[in-house]
């Protein structure tokens, strides 16, 4: 497959990220846009986060999140800054995070002023107005602040960070979908844009289930005060719930229909006083439902979780089977739809992650792209940005 089938294969893009918007910009570069990412002459601050390849001490994060990118080295010398400048002054998005190394050598401003048509992405904390916005927040305290970290855990737990850099891929999804949207207005009205990007808003907005508790907290059972309790793996109708079986862990729902689970229970003989005329009143249905997942729990403790997570696709019952991360890479499923990836460290090839959609037209893989190295020629003549083109 060429370059030029990729779905944003002509898009020119100056990736000067950090871990908050980073996942945003390989969203975009693995759907084929000519993605430049300057670093430092010593390197990028962000390879010293792990996980770490075992056998070259490489970061693993960094070959993931970095794939896709041409990397352009980048000293603190007056040249340099006036290549990068120029670099973004004939590119269509520019992303960028607050205090990121490189921020004070541009003039973005300028680079508008060049360029009517770009597309300036700015992810920042907090964002750039309020008693905030010089504040910087690493994943755990952009979760705490943004509210997700708030409503993990159980009731009895102190609040729990979600795995990995949850929220910073939240907020990167976040910078890339701007990303899309400014590129549209510019090819539609020949106007670029600067668009702000707060990832503390960004992770709020993933929230709004939450929220409904604190607008309507009077009427529903499980809020204290408007606000929702630490619920584990409870979903907030209490019809969810990560339950133990024999050998391991399955998200059991009754839902979309708790008649279809009820006759399923029926077949096994483990209804148990799900048929009592009682729940038949117009009050009860409620209570028939928290009966039910009682008796699910039981039911389920007895189950072998591979087993019961196939019947439940016989029954038409969205059950989740929780597996590890080893389980994960393993998955039948994953592999049938080639949703693995590699990125290249050393030369070699390392199993990532895929991309979180396929398209059937434009292929969404990571590539494997040189570096950039300027010395006495002209960055866009390096990189094939001039605007003859």
């Amino acid at each position: 497959m060429t370059k030029e089938t990729r779905a944003l294969s002509k898009v020119r893009i100056v990736d000067l990220t950090d871990e908050r918007a980073i996942y945003g910009v390989k969203l975009l570069a693995d759907l084929g846009a000519d993605a430049v990412r300057p670093v430092p002459k010593e390197g990028d601050p962000l390879e010293q986060r792990g996980p770490f390849d075992g056998t070259t001490g490489k970061s693993l994060w960094y070959a993931f999140h970095a794939s896709s990118r041409r990397l352009f080295h980048v000293s603190c010398s007056k040249e340099s800054n006036r290549q990068l400048q120029r670099l973004c002054e004939n590119a269509d998005v520019v992303v960028a995070n607050s205090g990121h190394p490189f921020e004070a050598f541009l003039d973005l401003d300028e680079i508008r002023k060049k360029n009517e048509k770009c597309v300036v992405v700015d992810c920042t904390s907090f964002g750039r107005m309020g008693p905030w916005k010089n504040y910087l927040a690493p994943d755990l305290v952009a979760g705490a602040l943004g509210g997700s970290v708030a409503i993990t855990g159980d009731v009895d737990t102190p609040p729990l960070k979600p795995f990995g850099d949850l929220n910073f891929t939240v907020s990167g999804a976040y910078v890339a979908i701007a990303a899309l949207a400014g590129l549209r207005h510019a090819r539609e009205t020949g106007e670029g844009q600067v668009i702000h990007v707060p990832v503390h808003e960004c992770i709020a907005s993933c929230l709004e289930h939450v929220f409904m508790f604190y607008l309507f907290g009077n009427i529903f059972r499980n809020a204290r005060g408007g606000v929702l309790n630490r619920r584990g793996s409870l979903h907030w109708t209490d019809l969810y719930e990560v339950m133990t079986a024999k050998n391991g862990h399955i998200m059991v729902t009754p839902t979309p229909s708790l008649d279809n689970q009820l006759v399923w229970l029926i077949e096994e003989d483990a209804f148990d006083d799900l048929l009592d005329p009682k729940y038949q009143e117009p009050g009860e249905r409620g209570q028939w439902a928290r009966r039910m997942m009682d008796v699910l729990r039981s039911w389920v403790a007895e189950k072998d979780v591979k087993s019961l997570f196939f019947d439940a696709q016989k029954h038409h019952a969205p059950y989740g089977w929780v597996q590890s991360i080893p389980q994960v890479a393993e998955n039948p499923q994953l592999a049938a739809r080639n949703w693995w990836s590699t990125a290249k460290i050393d030369g070699d090839d390392v199993k990532i992650s895929g991309a979180p959609y396929q398209m059937s037209e434009s292929k969404t893989s990571p590539r494997d792209l040189p570096s950039v190295s300027v010395s006495d020629q002209d960055v866009l003549e390096v990189c094939g940005w001039r605007k003859s083109s």
